[in-house]
């Protein structure tokens, strides 16, 4: 018999063998942290007036990214950290997922997960998924991942677990539903829960329940500070002297995440995972003005190819990592893949990847091996002009390149976030 006529699960079983016939205990436990909206100017180790105590400890204490870029909205950035590609190449360049939209990450591209489960990874995620869910073969279960607590679309009522987003759609603006899930079951005891708590909580119970021996992925991808502006009144309380109240809000979300992420990190010590964990954390986008946001001194916003739509809060901790200091070379949020996968020992050989393997560079301080950054390039004809219509930003050295209507492109100070 041919070894492609091998039954499926036989084949899962070699694959399984190899994996434990490695030095697992060399592979170190990875841990990325998610925030979502999340500005240039909304942490504290960049504004004092945001307290953010745990994750400033955290950027103090390990590498600070400070050329550090995702995408300009949600999906995309979420599908380059999970496939190591650009948008133009998932076919996410024109944006989000919308919920009533047939559209997903493709089948065809490998996720981080599915690598690290190949080098015998236990592979989590909790949160916001986004990345499409039309067929049950693109949702997190079948996408690599062990197991999946969190919600599909991409937003939702921080309480009711209700997505109000709307369908993208004319006179569907109404429809809504209820969306978190366990694995691929829906999950109905988590109403009236905030969702930062629940997803904590989540992280927590994984991490104490997790075989030390055995390598871990975990993806914590929050929804905080994503609008509603929802958040438990003892977390306003730290921010009565902000007359905003959309910012006063966004503020107590973020410390918020703030004490979700301490918690975590308590949780990884406490159970002997800390001293061969390496800590990820990422925004996935600018932060949002009209929900409380701020990028200052960037220039624009969420869902621009500014700066402020682009350039990203970012840091990587590790007992691991022995020298503490702030990175300034260039980083994309694409270069997650070939590095998580280098640190497996897991081969990329084959795969299109547009990320570059940024372990020596972040650990070591060795330049970096990018040099470019493509934000996008999105195009679209218009019918009644028999015309074309670009927008494109690309980065190379200190040099942007930008081409058409790149959206919002003001200057917002923190005095005037939410006055628009």
């Amino acid at each position: 018999m041919g070894f492609f006529m091998l039954p499926c699960c036989l084949f899962v079983v070699i694959i399984r063998l190899f994996a434990e016939g490695k030095d697992q205990s060399k592979m170190p436990h990875i841990i990325f942290i998610l925030a979502d909206d999340l500005g240039f100017n909304d942490i504290g180790y960049h504004n004092s007036k945001i307290k953010t105590e745990h994750l400033d400890e955290l950027a103090r204490t390990g590498v600070r990214l400070e050329n550090y870029y995702v995408q300009p909205v949600c999906s995309p950035t979420r599908a380059a950290l999970l496939s190591g590609r650009y948008s133009i190449h998932t076919g996410l360049q024109n944006g989000i997922i919308w919920p009533s939209q047939a559209n997903a990450l493709p089948k065809n591209e490998t996720t981080i997960a599915e690598k690290l489960k190949e080098a015998g990874y236990r592979t989590h995620i909790v949160g916001k998924w986004h990345l499409g869910f039309y067929r049950r073969e693109f949702i997190p279960t079948r996408r690599g991942f062990d197991s999946f607590y969190g919600f599909l679309t991409g937003g939702e009522d921080h309480y009711s677990h209700v997505n109000r987003l709307g369908f993208h759609k004319p006179g569907f603006e109404n429809l809504h539903g209820y969306d978190f899930w366990r694995n691929e079951e829906v999950e109905r005891d988590v109403a009236g829960k905030y969702t930062t708590f629940l997803l904590a909580e989540k992280a927590e119970q994984i991490i104490k329940k997790h075989d030390s021996r055995k390598p871990l992925f975990l993806y914590l991808s929050f929804q905080v500070p994503h609008m509603p502006l929802q958040v438990p009144n003892r977390f306003l309380e730290r921010y009565l002297d902000i007359r905003d109240h959309k910012r006063r809000i966004y503020a107590g979300m973020v410390s918020c995440l703030d004490e979700a992420v301490g918690n975590v990190t308590r949780a990884l010590k406490q159970h002997g995972l800390w001293e061969s964990t390496l800590l990820i954390f990422s925004s996935d986008n600018g932060g949002q003005p009209m929900g409380g946001g701020n990028n200052w001194p960037l220039r624009g916003w969420k869902g621009s190819l500014w700066e402020g739509g682009v350039k990203a809060v970012g840091f990587v901790n590790s007992p691991l990592i022995q020298n503490p200091r702030i990175h300034f070379d260039l980083v994309h949020v694409s270069d997650w893949f070939p590095t998580l996968a280098h640190l497996a020992a897991v081969s990329v050989e084959g795969l299109p990847l547009d990320g570059v393997n940024q372990w020596k560079s972040i650990s070591e301080g060795s330049p970096s091996l990018r040099k470019e950054v493509l934000h996008n390039i999105h195009c679209k004809r218009k019918l009644q002009r028999k015309s074309m219509r670009c927008k494109a930003a690309l980065r190379k050295g200190d040099w942007k390149l930008l081409i058409g209507r790149l959206g919002n492109s003001s200057w917002r100070s923190e005095e005037h976030t939410s006055e628009l």
